[in-house]
């Protein structure tokens, strides 16, 4: 049975329906619960509330109130620069260790850096504990400071020492400083190989005086000096011939001297010294002057052999060429000094007929059978009339070789890039040594080696076959036709090499200042000097006078 609910006023109340009831009873819960929750999470009406327990206002936020904090945000951010750089230079400290560098001092510098960022952020510990309110910002300012001029002096370390770990920027400045160094040392190696060319080939002062004097004793003494009829021993076969061709009064003098010294029989030897005419007078003086033992000499000029004149030698007529005359007499030193691997080749006695007379030799001594050529640069320290009890199997020179390995072989002395060198010659060929060259003058004759020298010399006036000098064409001209003989007969290098060992000096018949520094020169290697002043004629009034003992 439906009941009926009235309102408990008077007058016209309706009825209420269930419907209305249940919107009354949401209505009420609605409200209840937007109440507890502005009730649960809102702040205090105001923050300046006295707070019960402590006595004085405090403030109390939220953690997104925190967040939003200025200060806070400049604090945390000045500490993460500090953190950073530090992890910087304890990177780079670590890696100083690892790469050994030279000094240590890097290390320690980095480590410092990383300790005064971890006592920085230790000693501003308490503004990261303090709220907004007990922040000091002047404190905050002051930690901020002191970051960045920490920053600053780590910049400027890393900065410094960027090159020590930067590899391929190191890498580079190395190519430029080597680059840079080689630059400068092609220069100081051109310039000092054009001083060293003029110190070997200048004229010593001392020298030039025992010319002078020896001149200066001829003019007063010429009867004492004239010319003799010729002695039947400087034509006599049987004899030993020794052929020296020399401008250097002292150093000619010395090489007979050694020769004669340590020959058992110096009555059967006999000197055939050529020397050009300007010298000629000083040089018949010198030989007059001493007897030495018995041996017999011929001392003459080079224009004393008239078939030597350019008609008949290339050298001659090539030096009456433009482009050769300029070449060799260039005046300045940049263009002096172009090639300074064949500077020495510049030099004008290549073009000498003293030092390409020793390829005429038949044809000079033409009695002779056999001839020992001596260069003016050695020192006889044994007898040689050994050599001539060599059977030379029908070859022309015997010679020491000079070769090794890859050193010393023809490759090194022709351009065998040129077709008629590559052709004719093999490029591994062992080379020898001029300087004591024993002549089988009738092989010679036999094999046509003159006309052998002239065919190449005069091939070579563009001087495209080889560089100037004697030693090419004499590998040329006696290619095939060189006997190899041991090795103690000639020492070389005397004159650039001071490793020689003194024993193989000692056990050797001949030794040779090959090189630039020659014995007579101040630029001498010193241990080997005394091996040619053993032989000077210090007797001799005009090489005292000369101070040749100094």
């Amino acid at each position: 049975m439906a009941t009926s609910i009235r309102s408990r006023g008077g007058g016209g109340g309706g009825r209420i329906t269930p419907y209305k009831s249940l919107l009354f009873v949401s209505a009420i819960a609605i409200s209840f619960f937007f109440f507890a929750f502005f009730v649960f999470t809102s702040d205090d009406v105001d923050d300046s509330t006295p707070d019960l327990n402590t006595g004085f206002g405090s403030t109390r936020r939220s953690v997104l109130a925190m967040k939003s904090d200025p200060l806070k945000q400049r604090l945390d951010q000045i500490k993460k620069q500090a953190e950073d750089h530090k992890s910087l230079v304890l990177a780079y400290a670590s890696y100083a260790r690892r790469s050994k560098l030279e000094s240590s001092k890097l290390v320690r510098v980095f480590a410092d850096l990383a300790r005064n960022y971890t006592d920085l952020i230790t000693n501003y510990r308490s503004l990261s504990e303090s709220d907004s309110v007990s922040m000091d910002e002047s404190v905050l300012r002051q930690f901020e400071k002191d970051v960045k001029l920490r920053i600053k002096d780590t910049r400027q370390v890393i900065a410094d020492a960027k090159e020590s770990f930067d590899r391929e920027l190191k890498i580079q400045k190395l190519k430029d400083t080597i680059f840079a160094v080689n630059e400068q040392l092609t220069k100081v190696k051109k310039q000092g190989a054009f001083s060293s060319l003029i110190a070997a080939k200048s004229i010593p002062k001392n020298l030039h005086c025992l010319t002078m004097k020896l001149m200066e004793e001829l003019i007063a003494n010429p009867e004492k000096y004239a010319d003799e009829d010729k002695s039947p021993e400087l034509e006599d076969p049987s004899l030993y011939h020794y052929a020296i061709f020399s401008d250097n009064v002292i150093a000619a003098s010395v090489v007979v001297n050694s020769a004669v010294k340590n020959s058992k029989e110096p009555f059967k030897h006999v000197f055939h010294v050529v020397t050009d005419k300007m010298n000629l007078g000083a040089m018949k003086v010198m030989f007059k002057m001493r007897q030495y033992n018995g041996a017999h000499f011929e001392v003459k000029a080079l224009e004393d052999y008239t078939f030597l004149n350019s008609s008949y030698v290339p050298v001659l007529k090539q030096l009456e060429s433009a482009n050769l005359q300029k070449f060799y007499f260039e005046n300045k030193l940049e263009n002096a000094t172009k090639d300074t691997s064949n500077m020495k080749f510049r030099n004008p006695k290549y073009l000498s007929m003293l030092n390409h007379v020793r390829f005429y030799l038949p044809e000079m001594y033409p009695k002779l059978h056999r001839i020992l050529f001596l260069d003016d640069d050695i020192v006889v320290q044994r007898d040689l009339t050994g050599l001539w009890d060599i059977d030379m199997d029908g070859k022309v020179n015997g010679a020491v070789e000079t070769c090794f390995g890859s050193f010393h072989r023809y490759a090194q002395y022709m351009n065998f890039s040129h077709p008629l060198i590559k052709e004719n010659f093999s490029p591994k060929a062992c080379a020898w040594a001029y300087g004591m060259n024993f002549f089988d003058l009738d092989a010679w004759r036999k094999e046509k080696c003159t006309e052998q020298y002239h065919y190449w010399q005069t091939l070579n006036e563009n001087r495209t076959l080889w560089k100037l000098g004697t030693l090419p064409p004499g590998l040329i001209t006696f290619y095939s036709t060189t006997k190899p003989l041991d090795k103690t007969w000639h020492v070389l290098g005397l004159g650039y090499n001071p490793s020689i060992s003194m024993d193989e000096i000692r056990n050797a018949a001949v030794v040779h200042f090959n090189g630039n520094m020659k014995p007579w020169l101040d630029i001498a290697i010193p241990q080997f000097r005394p091996l040619w002043t053993k032989y000077v004629d210090y007797e001799m009034e005009f090489v005292q006078q000369c101070n040749f003992g100094l």
